[in-house]
């Protein structure tokens, strides 16, 4: 709530009857609603603008002649977890290229830590500089099929739905619970019935689909063609077009951008790492990307701001008019996106903007608790006939199911590196069940050595793909000594490595530290004949339960298509 000082103050700048606390003079303003360019100054008294189309004199004065003032972007669906750093270091990656709100599902860290977890993200997010929004996680665990570290009902939800900082219920990842009326989804998604409610719909069709969005849910961002977001769009659900380090959507959907549309969609990253940010972009990326590729680039803005508040239900923002926070990102050029500065709540993003905010306590260190494991926990038990394969779609997070008659000593089933068929072992690592369950995976292209990874979506069991037992071992030890975070081995001697201590899914250090750290890793994964862009990433998306067709978990192989044991 303002009061009435600030109020006051507010209506004064704004008439010009006293200097506004900033004034960027000289940019040209895009007008979301008619696509005009047109000089003007901007007044800010604040946090919030206050004055457009006018003159205005400023006690601060910020020269931006010969650039474009936009709205600041919103990503409007992601894991910060997934960007390997901590949410204040997130900040710092990503403010430089126009994302001046995040709204984010901190199901990962939930999934490890419970409530612990949440809360976390909480603490930072009320000393960040740039809007990070927290959607509670409803999907702890995701489902019945591994091992999480904790469990969430709706009970444990509820007390935090009022924080300023929380939306509603994050991605209700669960559809079969949804659409056969499990009566612990039924218990969350009533608690939140009157707050937004974000989808996680897969290839959801049909009565199927009908059946789910009864249940209140509005978004979705697992939408992989234009014709399915066609039909759920026209059943009135909001697509989120995601383009992330391993899920990349944003070419397929482009044909659905258009300013009819603009409405009804908006961007969302999921997931994505320091490396890519620093190579691509984040935002300013999907943006350019869509325009190059034929998208209207006044549909293609809307939908990276105004479209995206409003869908969030976030109506202070997303607009650069008076009453509206002070998110303003000036580009060179509007096709290119070319961002040259930042301001946040009316402050200018340069490294000083970071200097006082308040230290939080890292959580989670020392929550990998596995013993120690040996070459023969990575044995996989021959079949006989056709064994099941995971079969990776690059670029995807949805799997194929393969069948291969793989060779087998002693009773004991071997990869086959003809035909691209590697081990894949997944361990419990929250000191639960310790259940180990090995598997074969097809579409690495390794020829030797081991990857390992904590990140493993949803429950963060370590996961390890590799051609031998020994440097599966000796990554997996890696990963149990460093508190997690990612390996690679070659020969039983690790090669490179990733410490991320917090949860076993964040790095303690800054964002720049972990982005060359990846860069160490893809290319000790390269030596071992990896040919996938973001193996790491991979890895970690290989034992998610929730999304067809075949996935690993601690407790075996599941195929997903009927939530069942393979």
């Amino acid at each position: 709530m303002t009061d009435a000082a600030t109020l006051a103050r507010r209506i004064a700048q704004g008439h010009g009857d006293e200097p506004a606390d900033l004034v960027i003079r000289g940019a040209r303003l895009f007008d979301l609603v008619t696509g005009a360019l047109v000089e003007s100054d901007i007044a800010v008294c604040g946090d919030t603008i206050v004055g457009t189309y006018g003159r205005y004199e400023g006690k601060v004065e910020f020269d931006a002649a010969g650039l474009i003032a936009v709205p600041g972007f919103i990503d409007t669906h992601l894991h910060v977890e997934s960007s390997l750093v901590t949410p204040l270091e997130f900040e710092r990656c990503v403010l430089p290229h126009g994302v001046t709100t995040a709204i984010c599902d901190p199901h990962e860290i939930a999934n490890v830590l419970g409530v612990e977890g949440i809360a976390y993200f909480l603490e930072c997010a009320q000393a960040m500089r740039m809007d990070l929004r927290v959607n509670l996680s409803s999907c702890v665990p995701a489902t019945h099929l591994e091992t999480a570290g904790a469990r969430l009902d709706a009970g444990d939800l509820t007390p935090m739905m009022d924080h300023p900082k929380v939306i509603g219920l994050a991605e209700f990842m669960n559809f079969p619970g949804v659409i056969h009326r499990d009566p612990v989804c039924l218990a969350k998604l009533e608690a939140f019935s009157e707050r937004h409610i974000d989808g996680h719909a897969p290839l959801v069709r049909g009565m199927d689909l009908n059946a789910y969005l009864a249940a209140g849910i509005r978004t979705d961002h697992e939408t992989t063609t234009a014709d399915e977001a066609r039909e759920k769009l026209a059943k009135g659900m909001a697509i989120l077009i995601r383009e992330g380090s391993v899920s990349k959507d944003l070419h397929a959907l482009i044909p659905l951008i258009s300013r009819d549309a603009s409405p009804f969609l908006a961007f969302c990253t999921d997931d994505r790492n320091p490396l890519d940010i620093a190579e691509e972009g984040h935002l300013d990326y999907m943006i350019r990307t869509a325009i190059a590729h034929g998208a209207d680039v006044l549909a293609t803005y809307r939908i990276a701001t105004l479209s995206a508040a409003r869908n969030f239900g976030l109506f202070d923002r997303g607009f650069i008019g008076p009453g509206k926070r002070a998110d303003i990102v000036l580009v060179e050029d509007l096709a290119a996106c070319a961002v040259k500065q930042v301001f946040a709540g009316g402050r200018l993003v340069e490294p000083a903007l970071f200097a006082d905010r308040t230290p939080i306590k890292p959580v989670g260190l020392g929550s990998v608790t596995c013993r120690a494991l040996t070459p023969a926990d990575f044995k996989a038990v021959a079949r006989g006939g056709e064994t099941p394969v995971i079969g990776v779609v690059p670029g995807r997070i949805i799997t194929e199911r393969l069948s291969m008659s793989l060779p087998s000593r002693d009773g004991e089933a071997l990869p086959d590196l003809d035909r691209d068929a590697v081990k894949v072992t997944v361990i419990e690592r929250h000191g639960r069940s310790g259940g180990i369950a090995t598997g074969f995976v097809h579409g690495f292209g390794m020829k030797h050595g081991a990857i390992a990874s904590s990140v493993g979506h949803d429950s963060h069991n370590l996961c390890v793909v590799g051609v031998d037992e020994a440097s599966m071992a000796a990554a997996a030890n890696r990963l149990i000594e460093i508190g997690g975070g990612f390996a690679v081995a070659d020969r039983g001697v690790v090669t490179a490595e990733l410490a991320l201590p917090v949860a076993g899914l964040m790095s303690d250090q800054p964002f720049e530290t972990v982005r060359h750290g990846l860069e160490d890793l893809r290319a000790a994964a390269k030596a071992l004949g990896v040919v996938l862009a973001e193996p790491f990433l991979q890895v970690a998306f290989l034992t998610l339960p929730v999304i067809p067709h075949l996935k690993i978990t601690d407790k075996g192989l599941v195929d997903v298509d009927k939530f069942d044991f393979v």
